[in-house]
């Protein structure tokens, strides 16, 4: 925890609208940006990794782009860390301050631990496997979290997010959000995760499954109560990049969002 923290205080919030020349770059287009912060916070929580655990296998998101067989490597690894350094970066680069860096632990195919720090508050979300999860504020106070009551559809909050699908189904699903008391978007698992976690609002839905975006979260979630699942039902592994996942309080919750919302 203390690795991240520093990273974010040394390599992220300085950088905080204030990227230089040459401090953001496209990756796969206008909304797929990587900055100067992405690179060198992944670098600084890499090399203090290396330097305790040095045959624990990193996945961190933008090395990811030099070499792709980190990811399915998860499944079979000993012990390996999972990065996303500035989760949320068009937030980042936008002036944004909803952005946040996470961290996931892996052993032998499962999610032992998670970390979700916000740089700009210095708060912390922690959750250890079978062991609850927890809001550190930056001042000390240490809170248990647990997720949002069960309710009706109607009086749900939540989110799903229609970045990577496609139509028929991008248009399905944007139509019966509203169907929610409200449907919102944030660009950032980091927060969507604390807010579910946190039972601000009580669901959230992806596509995608990039390991950095969403082990930690998961985890977290779990933790705090809630229920987790790819679409069709099975279980979210860690070396698993397709299939969407809902998260929701409970069981019957998921189900309701996965018939009603999703189709």
């Amino acid at each position: 925890m203390a690795t991240v923290a520093e990273a974010a205080a040394q390599e992220i919030l300085p950088r905080f609208r204030n990227l230089g020349v040459g401090g953001i770059s496209e990756k796969t287009s206008a909304i797929d940006v990587v900055t100067q912060a992405d690179l060198l916070a992944e670098k600084h929580i890499t090399a203090a990794l290396k330097a305790r655990f040095p045959d624990a296998l990193i996945v961190g998101e933008e090395a990811y782009e030099a070499d792709k067989s980190v990811v399915p490597a998860l499944a079979d690894a000993e012990l390996a860390f999972v990065i996303d350094p500035v989760d949320g970066t068009f937030n980042f680069a936008s002036g944004s301050p909803l952005f946040g860096t996470i961290l996931a632990v892996v052993a032998k195919g499962e999610t032992i631990a998670g970390i979700i720090h916000d740089s700009v508050l210095g708060d912390t979300v922690t959750a250890i496997r079978g062991a609850g999860a927890y809001l550190r504020r930056r001042g000390g106070q240490v809170s248990r979290l647990a997720v949002a009551p069960v309710v009706p559809l109607s009086q749900m909050a939540g989110l799903i997010s229609w970045l990577y699908l496609d139509e028929p189904d991008r248009s399905r699903i944007s139509t019966n959000m509203a169907k929610i008391r409200m449907p919102f978007s944030l660009n950032c698992s980091a927060y969507e995760y604390w807010l579910i976690a946190s039972g601000r609002i009580h669901f959230i839905g992806h596509a995608r499954l990039m390991p950095w975006d969403h082990l930690a979260g998961v985890l977290i979630h779990q933790e705090a109560g809630g229920f987790a699942a790819k679409f069709d039902g099975t279980p979210y592994l860690p070396a698993e990049t397709t299939g969407g996942i809902i998260l929701a309080p409970d069981e019957e919750s998921w189900r309701m969002i996965r018939r009603e919302i999703i189709g």
